[in-house]
């Protein structure tokens, strides 16, 4: 579908469900500062993209690992609450075969203890070639989740170049059973995802990766401010433009801060990607029920979905990523209430993804998930991603020991329990 053609069809679903929007209040932001006033989003993360010579090039790790404490001091000082810190390395092992992945198990485990050690996360982007046939790898992808703690890693699934690779969808499916046996709770699926047409300079984990000179790029924890934006709209003409004014006049003093920031230390600013994501306190699910009036999953929700995309896609700052919708299951708690009343199916996740979103993101499956039908959902973001030429991504999150139907409960800062969705 053109471009012209998909704006079409999503004012046309944008007309049908609001025409006109009902008045209501809508939750005011929580301040969490900026220059003295609520910024009403936090940082997420400030991600520094960098080159390693190889694996053991602890020169470049350094000089990224300052970069990071100095720009989270420079954020943190201009009155912005800072969540985490990042390294993206360039595919260091994509074209590296099975004897060599392996022999790279020891060297990633150092890095990843140097990581935690500075409470910094690090991702070394795609790992097996798209075209790759390494019958360990599984095996191997489940060795490197369960030996270490902040290292994040892909499959890349899809690629303008080569479009959908058969190969490195089968082996996403195999990697995401292997690490969710080899890991407690399958939590190691939290830092592993099928990529498809994802673009180097992403700042979000897990499918950060880098390219080119030494550079830095912002993520946002912002639903709160997407709930104020949409405040006492009366239609939804209104609503978009009060929430693009809010989320310009925001994020452009961030902006300048981040530009300056990457100038003084010599790097590139690849800019902000302005998805929404959520939090435990921060629920992208609140923000779209409060634009639809009606709990998500139900009708007019995917044209809420697609109403507050249009807005992200046309701020007036220099975006990069994903920068739409995230609707993480398991990251967001209302997102989790709604599945747990069966008000969405995997399959309609997807159908969302269709206008905004990342695809499928930790969606809790049954333990007893094969991998061909992991295979066959991430086939499907695969696809959907090479025809609509957007980045989107699968992180699935296969709970051993639970059926679908049951609650998952995870001890995790991050995670929220939710139900086990069918993985169809």
């Amino acid at each position: 579908m053109n471009d012209w053609t998909r704006r079409d069809v999503l004012a046309m679903l944008a007309a049908a469900a609001w025409t006109p929007l009902v008045p209501r209040r809508v939750p005011q932001v929580t301040a969490v500062g900026s220059r003295g006033a609520a910024a009403g989003f936090r940082v997420r993360t400030i991600t520094a993209g960098t080159n390693l010579k190889s694996l053991a090039d602890t020169r470049a790790l350094d000089a990224a690992l300052g970069t990071l404490k100095r720009a989270k001091q420079a954020v943190t000082d201009a009155g912005y609450e800072v969540q985490t810190v990042r390294i993206a390395t360039q595919p260091v092992l994509e074209d590296a075969g099975g004897r060599e992945r392996a022999s790279a198990l020891i060297a990633l485990q150092a890095l990843d203890r140097a990581v935690v050690a500075e409470s910094v996360l690090l991702s070394v982007g795609p790992v097996l070639a798209p075209d790759g046939d390494d019958p360990d790898f599984a095996a191997w992808a489940a060795e490197l989740a369960h030996t270490t703690k902040n290292v994040s890693f892909t499959v890349r699934v899809a690629s303008p170049e080569r479009g959908t690779s058969p190969r490195g969808v089968t082996a996403a499916g195999d990697a995401m059973v292997a690490i969710a046996r080899a890991t407690p709770g399958g939590i190691g699926n939290f830092r592993f995802a099928a990529a498809a047409n994802v673009p180097a300079g992403t700042p979000f984990f897990p499918v950060a990766y880098h390219s080119g000179s030494d550079a830095m790029a912002i993520g946002l924890e912002s639903p709160p401010l997407l709930s104020a934006g949409l405040a006492e709209a009366n239609t939804l003409g209104e609503a978009k433009q009060h929430l693009t004014e809010l989320l310009e006049s925001r994020l452009g003093p961030l902006e300048r801060l981040v530009r300056d920031i990457a100038r003084r230390e010599r790097r590139g600013y690849t800019g902000i990607d302005v998805s929404p994501a959520p939090g435990k306190d921060a629920s992208i699910g609140a923000t779209i029920e409060a634009l639809t009036g009606v709990p998500f999953g139900a009708p007019s929700t995917l044209a809420g979905c697609a109403a507050i995309t249009d807005v992200l896609k046309s701020l007036r700052v220099k975006t990069c990523g994903y920068s739409g919708l995230m609707l993480p299951v398991l990251e967001d708690p209302v997102l989790a209430r709604r599945a747990s009343e069966g008000r969405f199916s995997v399959r309609d996740l997807l159908l969302y993804s269709s206008v905004c979103g990342t695809g499928l993101d930790v969606v809790p499956l049954p333990g007893d998930s094969r991998a061909d039908r992991l295979a066959a959902l991430i086939a499907d973001v695969a696809a959907l991603s090479t025809k609509l030429r957007k980045p989107l991504s699968a992180r699935l999150f296969p709970v051993p020991d639970k059926a679908a139907g049951e609650i998952a409960h995870f001890n995790d800062p991050y995670l929220t329990d939710s139900v086990v969705l069918k993985a169809e």
